[in-house]
């Protein structure tokens, strides 16, 4: 019988989706254990038991695997910052590949899963940081929560974002201890400053600071971010207030303290302006290679009418839009529609309309008035399309849907629901978006039959 903070020796036999080691108990119990890889021998303790499985983690490596990457400190492993960093990055490619060939074939799909494209780069890549704020033996700290746990693990290094941006929190942190500042104190809701955001424009360099606080404002507020918007490439200072005890990070409220609205990025030749809750994908060197295999999937020409669903502040939609007829971008968020226009204009693309309003029910209004898009784009966040949103779509009937996915397992099952209105896909394209993690993005088009 096992028991909690038991030791053992262990075979790990294969990763987990989570990138956890996988080994097999001679009682019929399945572990998962932190940094442990297929075909090491380990000495792991066992952290908590459930029924038929269990959770570990390594306290010796007995037999290392040649794909071990040595790391310099083991905070990246403990806060689930960086799950597969001590996994060679080839193998990384593998291992994603590898996860979503298991999910189609569980899913009984008959599609083709290309080799995962490798990032351009493997670490410095993530353009936007979102780091707690606590008070640690009553001092200020930042660093990021020790996994399954609201406990802060305090770091300076955070391995895969723009080391621009570590250096930034780093000038930010001191500047909120210099004036007396507190992290926020979960257990008893008080404190000043829960959350601070930082997003780095990849080829621009610009830099905003977002200051997540409890209150709407505070002591030396105005002084503080004066010094903020000194540091070294900040553009843009922001408060956002979020009065709420939730793991919600930001609230609904931003105010400009200091600086420019907005800092601006770029996707290939153009230009994006980036608020302080705008959706853009994390790696921007890898997101020209992202848009442009859907492009190339979907094989979009002069006469295609395009619907972009969840268009956010229009990346994609205006990517693809000197390849088609028109494109039009449907938004829940009303701060990215305007941002979406503006976009538009930014770039001198004159063929885009953007919209609020949920793109199921766009798309209804569409079916009703008789109106069609020969390509609709989905690129929904983690949980997926919905029923309603598939049925919307079957409704206008489009030719192609350029679906991109960043969970692989919600994107089968939408794949599964699509085919019962007639369309189908021969090809799925992982994309690395995210080294050293076990998130991998997917691009498919589906075609109606």
């Amino acid at each position: 019988m096992l028991n909690k903070n038991q030791e053992l020796q262990l075979t790990i036999t294969d990763l987990s989706y989570e990138g956890m080691g996988v080994a097999h108990t001679d009682e019929g119990m399945t572990l998962f254990v932190d940094n442990a890889l297929p075909g090491e021998v380990v000495t792991a303790k066992i952290l908590k038991l459930k029924k038929g499985f269990g959770f570990a983690k390594t306290v010796s490596i007995e037999t290392k695997s040649p794909d071990r990457v040595e790391m310099s400190s083991n905070k990246w492993a403990q806060t689930g910052i960086a799950p597969l960093a001590h996994l060679t990055y080839a193998k990384q490619l593998e291992f994603k590949t590898k996860q979503v060939k298991t999910l189609v074939e569980k899913n009984k799909l008959d599609i083709d899963v290309l080799e995962t494209i490798a990032s351009p780069n493997e670490l410095g890549y993530r353009n936007k940081a979102q780091v707690p704020v606590r008070q640690v033996k009553r001092q200020l700290e930042v660093g990021f929560f020790r996994k399954r746990s609201h406990d802060l693990v305090v770091m300076e290094d955070f391995l895969i974002q723009d080391p621009k941006i570590d250096n930034t929190i780093k000038g930010v942190r001191e500047i909120l201890r210099q004036y007396g500042i507190t992290g926020y104190d979960e257990r008893n809701h008080r404190g000043q400053v829960k959350n601070i955001i930082v997003r780095r424009g990849y080829f621009t360099g610009e830099i905003m600071v977002v200051l997540v606080c409890l209150d709407k404002k505070f002591k030396h507020l105005p002084e503080i971010a004066d010094e903020i918007h000194q540091l070294e490439e900040v553009k843009s200072v922001y408060l956002n207030h979020n009065p709420q005890k939730t793991n919600v990070i930001m609230g609904k409220k931003n105010r400009l303290l200091a600086g420019n609205s907005y800092i601006t990025d770029k996707i290939g030749d153009q230009t994006f302006m980036i608020s302080p809750q705008s959706f853009f994908q994390i790696n921007s060197s890898q997101t020209p290679t992202l848009y442009q295999k859907a492009v190339e999937m979907a094989e979009l020409n002069q006469d295609d009418e395009v619907l972009d669903t969840y268009s956010g502040i229009g990346t994609i939609g205006l990517s693809v839009a000197k390849e088609v007829k028109s494109v039009t971008g449907v938004e829940v968020v009303k701060s990215a529609v305007e941002d979406a226009k503006n976009n538009a204009t930014l770039n001198h693309i004159t063929n885009s309309e953007f919209f609020l309003g949920k793109s199921e029910e766009y798309m209804n209004h569409w079916a009703e008035e008789g109106k069609q898009a020969t390509v609709v784009i989905a690129d929904p966040p983690r949980k997926g399309v919905t029923s309603e949103f598939i049925q919307s779509t079957a409704k206008i009937a489009p030719r192609k849907v350029i679906y991109i996915s960043c969970n692989p397992a919600t994107l089968m099952r939408d794949i599964k629901e699509f085919e019962e209105y007639g369309y189908t896909t021969k090809t799925i394209q992982p994309v690395d978006m995210f080294p050293m993690t076990q998130h991998v993005e997917c691009v498919t088009v589906l075609e109606k039959n």
